[in-house]
């Protein structure tokens, strides 16, 4: 290599270490900080709506089960002397997971947030409109207990083989079953997104859904990313990657969806509100019990005292 290659090189790698630092340093700058913040914007914009119709419900139902997995993925990973020894076995040349304690806090808050969302459906706690056809769908029903039921047959397994504690990585131990959590958070989060762009697409309004969450959730996912390949690269070792694949995958299915959200809310369905015909057609269209009204049709709508609905250009 010529001496402006190493020079290259050299400036690069100076770039790539301040990057890292800032990373770590600067909390704006973490994909923690953003990923956390994207949780407040859909309670928030329900809690001013009054409502969570325009909501997938699929999607908070699904996120709870996610992020508990992964609170269990990062606790073990962080606190269990056999789960870091099994992990170092198995990953002799970077025997130290990646998994931080900012993982884990994240994890945490996720949990919180993400069950607070979900009891705003319930009218008996919060006086929310919901509409009644909001209800978990069938695949994700099935996704959900699946999820629970497969988990518990593998801790079965592990138990009945009695090579829990064992540090042999080809024996079945507690950190398969960690592993595994940590596969149904990577399930989760590919199929999470699905009803929601879905209700968007029939309803073609992305009213009730926050895209400040997304755009925060997209700036997390970039983040994360960015932050995984430079410590991989800076120590030279790629185990960090291999021996912590949810991380990345987590970052790059959400990284697709958010995409998918940002072009139904600014391009697709631009401008587009669903409006009650008598309230004279103004403002305060996202208001209207109506917002969910595309997604359904008309099925079960008489003209005895109920408004109709049109959909107009803003």
């Amino acid at each position: 290599m010529g001496p402006q290659g190493e020079i290259f090189i050299r400036a690069l790698s100076r770039k790539a270490q301040i990057v890292h630092q800032l990373t770590r340093t600067h909390p704006l700058l973490s994909s923690t900080f953003c990923w956390s913040a994207s949780f407040y914007p859909q309670p928030i914009l329900n809690y001013r709506r009054r409502s969570t119709q325009g909501l997938a419900i699929d999607f908070p139902t699904v996120n709870t089960l996610g992020f508990v997995c992964y609170m269990i993925y990062a606790f073990a990973f962080l606190y269990s002397p056999l789960i870091r020894q099994q992990y170092a076995g198995r990953h002799p040349i970077s025997p130290e997971p990646s998994v931080r304690f900012n993982d884990l806090a994240f994890a945490v808050h996720a949990v919180i947030l993400s069950s607070l969302v979900f009891s705003q459906f319930w009218p008996s706690i919060w006086g929310f409109k919901v509409s009644k056809f909001q209800r978990i769908s069938r695949p994700i029903a099935g996704v959900f207990w699946g999820s629970i039921v497969a988990v518990t047959l593998l801790i079965v397994f592990v138990v009945a083989r009695g090579t829990g504690a064992s540090l042999d990585p080809v024996d079945w131990a507690w950190i398969d079953v960690i592993y595994a959590l940590s596969y149904v958070k990577l399930i989760v989060t590919i199929i999470k997104y699905i009803p929601q762009a879905w209700v968007n697409y029939k309803r073609k309004s992305t009213i009730g859904w926050s895209i400040s969450a997304i755009l925060l959730d997209f700036s997390g996912g970039v983040l994360s990313v960015l932050q995984l390949l430079i410590d991989s690269a800076l120590e030279d070792d790629w185990s960090g990657i291999t021996g912590n694949p949810i991380k990345l995958l987590l970052g790059n299915v959400s990284i697709f969806f958010d995409v998918i959200f940002m072009l139904q809310h600014y391009v697709l369905y631009r401008g587009k509100r669903v409006v009650n015909s008598t309230s004279g057609g103004g403002g305060g269209g996202e208001d209207e019990e109506s917002v969910f009204a595309p997604l359904l049709g008309d099925r079960g709508r008489g003209d005895g005292g109920r408004s109709r609905l049109r959909v107009v250009l803003q």
